[in-house]
């Protein structure tokens, strides 16, 4: 079947990992942009005039924040002059996002050509003065990018009076609310949990574009070491994501008629089919419970009825794997099992997790993979926040019959039930509450030093509380339940057992 006229296809994508670790000198973001960018104008095998002719450059945050118009930099280095330069919001769904935006706005003949980009310089950031790194600057006569979306608050002032706001804090206490939920112990529950991700750092021996092509055993993965020491118990730090890269990608997605006229071949073109996006609620405080997700499995519905396919169709497969437990909601909610391979690039902690830009890596590495099984169907899952802010896509080197479709299935999930959360236990409620998950940090030197947990209290409300007392952290360090616990919290939110 020929695709129409305005249908959106993706025609080149571009990967780019600068080895600062192995000697290489480091690149500012935007010129690692620029440069995913060249290659994947290379990789479309179209005409020089792929770049020059964008109508858009959009651009994934983080690091690309320093910029005024980091957008507008890196159209200075391609050669381009597009109507519309914007930025993201920050969010690791972002770079689905931009793509189903790209998609609409071609269909819709409101641009042929869209450039995406991101790159991320965290390893040179983290160890050089702000003033040293000699990045380019803008000044206020420069107008700031669009952003493509308004930015939201994704922390309850509940959480943050508790100190509960890092992913690495707030992922595991997912991780135990999944392992209860599915009655496994702790010590089995590890053994699933790192079987997993040995099978995605087997994924990522193979990606040439992975930042750790080791591969590791799950009992490599699973067992601290002074490599791999715990980060916040139940997580080694090979359960987390690897942000310390500096990676770069960029996607390009135009209308098939401009293909055409770029002469770009036809066994490069990969068409997005179908999009969807959704956000479970805000705070975590709110969420119903700490093992499921609405929202993926809302728009993951929508996501195969739009596309004419079921979740049986799908060959390929990346879920966002900022931590285990996002594999994991993610997989149940859109009916995938944990036997099947659930990535193509290796996920955030092998391949690399570019802060808000892995998913551009994941889109480009999808492309490839089609390309090499034409007609087969790709799934790519996208997540910003605590599993909050949710986008996916299907793809396939064969358009899709009724063009590109796309819904925010929000309006669904917020029919949703929500919890209420408890800013503060005094003595209306007795202090009593029952342990719902727990997780314990560790100090670098691999000693634990403090308790989080989320509880319910009796009226159904969710109250946070922690604790730096030895005694307690060694008993909820002691590998025993404490699921289902019945425990005190002061008004300062100290856990006492």
């Amino acid at each position: 079947m020929a695709p129409g006229p305005r249908t959106p296809v993706l025609v080149g994508v571009g990967q780019w990992s600068n080895r600062v670790d192995r000697g290489e000198p480091p690149v500012e973001p935007v010129d690692m942009m620029a440069e995913a960018l060249r290659r994947a104008a290379t990789d479309s095998g179209g005409r020089g005039d792929v770049l020059a002719g964008a109508d858009a450059v959009r651009v994934v945050s983080v690091f690309s924040r320093r910029y005024r118009n980091a957008a507008r930099l890196v159209a200075e280095r391609i050669g381009a002059h597009p109507s519309d330069e914007a930025l993201s919001p920050i969010g690791g769904n972002e770079p689905q996002a931009l793509v189903s935006q790209a998609c609409l706005d071609v269909a819709a003949g409101d641009a042929d050509t869209v450039l995406i980009c991101g790159a991320e310089a965290w390893r040179t950031r983290s160890s050089t003065p702000p003033d040293e790194l000699g990045w380019t600057t803008q000044d206020d006569t420069v107008p700031a990018a669009r952003l493509t979306s308004p930015e939201v608050e994704l922390n309850h002032p509940a959480e943050v009076a508790r100190h509960v706001y890092m992913p690495t804090q707030v992922y595991p206490l997912f991780e135990q609310a999944l392992r209860h939920r599915a009655g496994r112990s702790i010590d089995d529950h590890l053994v699933l949990v790192s079987e997993l991700w040995s099978r995605f750092a087997a994924v990522a021996a193979g990606n040439p574009h992975a930042w750790i092509r080791d591969g590791m055993s799950a009992e490599q993965i699973r067992t601290p070491s002074a490599t791999n020491r715990w980060v916040c118990w139940p997580y080694t730090k090979l359960m987390n994501a690897n942000n310390a890269v500096e990676q770069a990608a960029a996607l390009i997605v135009c209308s098939a008629e401009r293909a055409e006229a770029l002469g770009v071949p036809r066994d490069r073109w990969v068409f997005p089919r179908a999009g969807t996006q959704a956000h479970d609620t805000y705070a975590v405080s709110h969420r119903p419970d700490l093992a499921s997700s609405g929202a993926i499995r809302l728009a993951a519905r929508e996501l195969f009825a739009l596309a004419g396919c079921s979740v049986d169709d799908v060959a390929h497969v990346d879920l966002y794997s900022c931590f285990p437990s996002a594999v994991e909601i993610g997989a149940a909610e859109i009916g995938l099992g944990l036997d099947r391979q659930l990535t193509v690039t290796g996920g955030l902690s092998f391949a690399g997790g570019p802060w808000n830009n892995y998913v551009s890596h994941s889109i480009a590495t999808m492309a490839q993979v089609l390309r090499d099984d034409p007609g087969s169907v790709g799934l790519v899952s996208a997540n910003g926040g605590y599993v909050t802010k949710h986008a996916l896509g299907l793809y396939s080197t064969e358009p899709p019959a009724e063009g590109f479709r796309w819904a925010d299935v929000q309006p669904e999930v917020d029919a949703l039930p929500r919890r209420e959360v408890c800013e503060t236990v005094d003595d209306s409620v007795g202090g009593t509450a029952t342990v719902e998950s727990w997780v314990v940090a560790h100090a670098r030197d691999g000693a634990p030093e403090r308790v989080l947990a989320s509880c319910l209290l009796d009226d159904g409300r969710r109250a946070w509380a922690g604790s730096d007392d030895e005694a307690t952290v060694t008993e909820m360090r002691s590998g025993a339940e404490q699921i289902g616990r019945s425990v005190k919290i002061d008004p300062a939110g100290t856990l006492l057992l």
